[in-house]
């Protein structure tokens, strides 16, 4: 689901997977939303541990009876999930990519044979911060517990290939996305006196 303050997506295929779940006060929207696509996930992948993306895990898991994968030493109010996963990983479609800064324990997960990146909380859409759409930013550092990893954990990424960037706060960038987090990381990597 791609619209409003709060975001999960739904990835269709051999096992229909949810990226996140959403606040714990959110679920029976998420349930509705769910039920009025006509799919049924069979798996849940969380991209870290903040409550906007892993609050409604245990009761979205129990609700459809999920397979759950989390971060390796996340945990969620005692809530065990069925397994853990770690930089490099694969997890059904996805690869795990380790991108620390907004959180210790945060991670993108990219499919590269569909050409799309789940950045998760990595970066946000630039209209998320007044910017025009279509582009990324650093989330500030009011939402990041250490700014500069998660400045230099973006380069990770650009070891994949995808072409849409799916955001959670801001809008996606839904074409070149790869190359606009290219040039992102590459201007901010250059010394202040040389931009």
């Amino acid at each position: 689901m791609n619209g409003g303050r709060y975001r999960v997506f739904l990835f269709d295929g051999d096992a229909p997977t949810l990226v996140d779940a959403g606040l714990a006060d959110t679920t029976d929207t998420l349930v509705e939303q769910l039920a009025d696509l006509d799919i049924m996930p069979e798996r849940l992948v969380v991209t870290h541990g903040d409550g906007d993306h892993v609050g409604g895990a245990p009761e979205i898991a129990d609700a459809y009876g999920l397979e759950t994968w989390f971060p390796e030493g996340l945990t969620v109010d005692g809530y065990t999930p069925d397994h853990q996963y770690g930089d490099g990983d694969t997890v059904g479609r996805f690869t795990a990519v380790h991108t620390p800064g907004h959180a210790p324990k945060h991670y993108s997960l990219v499919d590269e044979a569909a050409g799309v990146a789940v950045l998760g909380d990595a970066v946000f859409g630039a209209d998320a911060r007044g910017l025009p759409a279509g582009y990324f930013v650093l989330p500030t550092g009011f939402f990041s517990e250490d700014l500069n990893a998660a400045d230099e954990s973006l380069t990770a990424l650009l070891d994949y290939e995808f072409d849409v960037g799916l955001v959670y706060h801001g809008s996606s960038v839904t074409k070149d996305a790869r190359e606009k987090l290219r040039k992102f990381v590459e201007f901010n990597g250059k010394p202040a006196a040389s931009r």
